[in-house]
């Protein structure tokens, strides 16, 4: 039998630059990498190159007094809410900076006891033992402090309640119902990621004057800026003291493109991917990563679609309960091969994941690059789609 399954490979790249030839480059890396390693490049690998770099290459930048030029055009002199931000400097801070700088004062509202991707600075533990309604009871940042004391990130050791007070020079009050802000401003920024459309919508209804999305901030040059036309400044991450990189643009040319060179040095169908966060959760200090607004914005069409598989541990314990040694391995394969096309709500598949491939590859890749200093914005999967009849 065939003893390699699924190979996730990081693939080292040279520092990109604003107007590299990132197609050229990556192309160059994997083949690269083919040779010195000694394996070949397949049909149906996928080549999957991080949003970071493409960002880069593009030149897709920010800077904190070109957010607020922008934040200012879209409010005015008014008194503005900003609410349920990501409890990260990198994340967050820099944006911060400049929606503080675009208004004439801000309010920002902090979701409890962590915000929408799993970042906390209290327990659902220490909520409970205070007798604290999370639905429905409010703090100002003092109110917080005193009844919890030390409030910092469990990995970061931020108090990100003293951190965003100083960094946006802001009152900051603690409450998980968005419609809390409209207490003080009907001017709203929501700043949440996954929940922003259903947010928008109960402000409005509640009777906000006017609600900004972040993905409705740079989403045109201005003042000489990157952008990005869907997702704003979401999924943007401090690039210097003064400036954020945005989420590429133009990332399904680029993953296009890139397949073309590939099979032209190859002559293999290689799927191609843009990644960023992966979405998986991290057991000890509950974040789930997600910080971008899609974990792929862009993919080639081999890639669309959710895994059709069969779960191996329920065949071998039922269906194939009487067979051993090669004879059950034989078995395997055959069902394999006879699979139903869509195995939905079929007891086979039970306990199999349901989730977009792309979000599968993309949460892969993640984990393989790493976010540090691994130097490996590039990632290889091969067999991938290679089942256990293959």
């Amino acid at each position: 039998m065939d003893y390699q399954g699924t190979i996730s490979r990081g693939v080292r790249a040279p520092i990109i630059r604003q107007g590299d030839d990132l197609v050229q480059i990556t192309a160059d890396c994997v083949c690269n990498a083919s040779k010195e390693g000694g394996f070949p490049i397949q049909d149906k690998d996928v080549v999957a190159v991080t949003e970071a770099v493409l960002a880069r290459a593009q030149g897709n930048y920010a800077t904190i007094d070109q957010i607020a030029s922008d934040v200012a055009a879209k409010f005015g002199d008014e008194t503005v809410g900003l609410i349920l931000p990501i409890f990260s400097r990198n994340r967050f801070s820099k944006v911060l900076e400049g929606i503080a700088k675009g208004v004439k004062k801000l309010i920002v509202q902090l979701a409890y006891p962590s915000d929408a991707v799993g970042n906390s600075f209290v327990s659902f533990e220490q909520i409970m033992e205070k007798g604290v309604n999370p639905y429905v009871d409010v703090f100002t940042g003092e109110e917080f402090h005193k009844l919890f004391g030390n409030v910092r990130h469990t990995f970061t050791g931020v108090d990100y309640i003293d951190y965003y007070e100083k960094t946006g020079n802001c009152q900051v009050i603690l409450a998980n119902n968005p419609c809390e802000i409209l207490k003080h401003t009907k001017f709203v920024i929501n700043a949440d990621i996954h929940t922003r459309k259903r947010t928008k919508r109960i402000l409005l209804n509640a009777g906000a004057k006017k609600v900004v999305s972040l993905d409705e901030i740079l989403t045109t040059s201005v003042d000489g800026s990157g952008y990005n036309e869907q997702y704003g400044v979401l999924g943007s991450n401090l690039a210097t003291e003064k400036s954020v990189k945005l989420f590429p643009r133009e990332a399904q040319k680029f993953v296009e493109d890139l397949q073309k060179e590939l099979f032209a040095r190859t002559g293999k169908n290689v799927e191609c991917m843009v990644y960023g966060d992966g979405a998986f959760k991290d057991p000890v200090g509950g974040i789930w990563e997600l910080a971008d607004p899609v974990a792929s914005p862009a993919y080639t069409k081999g890639l669309e679609g959710k895994p059709n598989e069969i779960k191996l541990k329920y065949l071998a314990d039922n269906d194939l309960a009487g067979l051993s040694g090669e004879e059950a391995i034989k078995a395997m394969k055959e069902l394999i091969k006879n699979k139903e096309e869509d195995l939905v709500d079929n007891m086979k598949s039970q306990g199999t994941t349901p989730r977009q491939i792309t979000d599968l590859l993309a949460s892969l890749a993640d984990l393989t690059s790493g976010s540090g200093d691994k130097g490996t914005p590039i990632i290889l999967i091969q067999n991938y789609f290679k089942n256990f009849s293959m």
